[in-house]
């Protein structure tokens, strides 16, 4: 072979992997952690500009939910395709390969159909020990996807500013920080901010290759702690008031003592009005801060010129209280622990600054993605492509969505644990109806269900008295197609 015939070669398998990672759909997947729908573009208080921005470019999911409350088994889910029960998932402690060894994964499918696959943060749940990230996912070394939130201590040069947020700082601390803690340092001070300089650089990295670039911020997730000028951009006294209240009639079994948040319950000092606001405050700083960092990370692909190549995926992984219904953090079947923010963004969207009120599950994002970028369906999925929601926001592609959670919030740890109690729960467009299930024996030990045709929806289980019977029996046989009851 000459030397010219060589190159020419050499020209033409260029020229052809270039066209080929030209054609490719290139995949942007953000997770934030413990967010629920606290967005601008929701109608909050947060301030989220890139976010906003996000959602005027793409689809804006209104009725989004996890399938468990909690990040591990919602984040397996989610990834995975298949709902909890499947993945016999229900717990933080547990690496989802410990139960399903060979189980396919969106990242793992993106990988094996040509995509360089990259993981920058928290995205799998794995903190629990370093080596379990899950390497056959991915094309590379993860990065910061090992770490506890309770060790985010600012890395700064020099002298370590003040602490300007004191109120809090006597009910508890979490890990090796403050719970709240408002100090004026750089954004990299932070996982966060680290997190995303780490994907900026990525982003360089694999430009000209299809990739599906997967970066998971740890905020809002406590502990409280975005530099100042994000707690600055908020007034305490003007944030939005909110109802500690219980649901009236709602069954303890709904509820948790808010360990995460306030500690063991031996040692745990109730918060005051003034130190709820102060961590309410810290919680919608994090929200700002997790939105510049995005912001930094959407910019870079703008800057390679990728945008319009680009499907963007923006989602929490599941919901949050912060002083709602008496609780702090999650883990349960409630609206707020439920619903979580989605936004679907595809290059040069024909629907984009739309909203839809169609029902999905955060387990239709592996197919949808996968339907988006031309791909075959991975076998096995649980959840359905939300690809004709972004065609048409008004069309539907299921009747209800579906969350779990068991009692006690935190089963044991081992891989076979299993809970005492299960909730399982169905949201219609007008309902939640709960049951809670002794999961042994499947017997109902409690029930509720809320209106949310009305102002205030879940402050009263209407379960005993429900406005229509009907209704609520619909909603019971759509709990049971998902759940089935167990013979008795």
């Amino acid at each position: 072979m000459t030397f010219r015939t060589a190159a020419l070669g050499a020209l033409v398998l260029l020229t052809t992997a270039l066209a080929h990672a030209t054609n490719h759909t290139r995949v942007l997947f953000i997770m934030a952690d413990d967010l629920r729908p606290e967005l601008g573009c929701y109608g909050s208080a947060a301030v989220t500009p890139h976010l906003d921005a996000l959602a005027r470019s793409g689809t804006l999911f209104r009725r989004a939910y996890c399938q468990q409350a909690v990040c591990n088994p919602s984040r397996s889910s989610m990834l995975t395709g298949l709902r909890p029960g499947t993945l016999g998932l229900y717990v933080n402690g547990t690496h989802f390969r410990e139960l399903k060894p060979d189980v396919l994964t969106l990242p793992l499918w993106m990988k094996q159909h040509g995509y360089t696959t990259r993981c920058v943060g928290k995205i799998f749940h794995n903190w629990h020990t370093k080596e379990h990230g899950d390497p056959r996912s991915w094309s590379a070394p993860e990065f910061l996807h090992y770490a506890n939130h309770g060790d985010d201590v600012p890395q700064v040069t020099g002298t370590l500013p003040p602490n300007f947020a004191s109120l809090s700082g006597n009910l508890r601390q979490y890990g090796k920080v403050p719970l709240c803690e408002c100090r004026e340092v750089p954004d990299e001070a932070y996982y966060d901010g680290r997190v995303a300089a780490e994907a900026v650089r990525v982003l360089g990295e694999v430009k000209d290759q299809p990739f599906f670039l997967a970066v998971g911020f740890w905020k809002p997730h406590a502990p409280f702690n975005a530099p100042k000028k994000y707690w600055d951009l908020y007034q305490r006294d003007k944030l939005p008031a909110y109802n500690p209240a219980r649901p009236a009639a709602a069954p303890e079994i709904a509820f948790h003592q808010s360990t995460e948040i306030l500690g063991p319950v031996e040692n745990q000092k109730q918060p005051t009005a003034e130190q709820a606001a102060e961590m309410r405050h810290g919680y919608y700083a994090g929200i700002s801060y997790l939105d510049a960092q995005l912001g930094k990370v959407i910019a870079a692909l703008e800057h390679h010129g990728l945008r319009d190549s680009t499907l963007i995926v923006f989602s929490g992984d599941h919901g949050y209280h912060i002083g709602e219904h008496g609780l702090w953090a999650k883990t349960t079947n409630f609206e707020l622990d439920a619903r979580v923010p989605l936004i679907i963004a595809p290059p040069k969207a024909k629907q984009a600054g739309t909203s839809t009120d169609a029902l999905v599950e955060m387990l239709d994002l592996f197919p949808t993605v996968t339907a988006l970028c031309g791909l075959p369906d991975a076998p096995g999925m649980e959840g359905v492509s939300l690809v004709p929601v972004l065609k048409d926001p008004k069309s539907t592609v299921k009747e209800a969505a579906y969350t779990q959670h068991p009692r006690p919030p935190y089963p044991d740890r081992s891989p076979r644990a299993k809970p005492e109690v299960m909730g399982v729960s169905v949201r219609t467009p007008t309902l939640r109806y709960t049951e809670w299930r002794d999961f042994e024996s499947g017997s109902v030990v409690a029930s509720e269900l809320y209106d949310h045709s009305r102002e205030d929806p879940e402050m009263n289980n209407t379960v005993a008295h429900p406005v229509s019977a009907v209704a609520l029996e619909q909603a019971r046989q759509l709990l049971y197609r998902q759940f089935p009851p167990q013979q008795r």
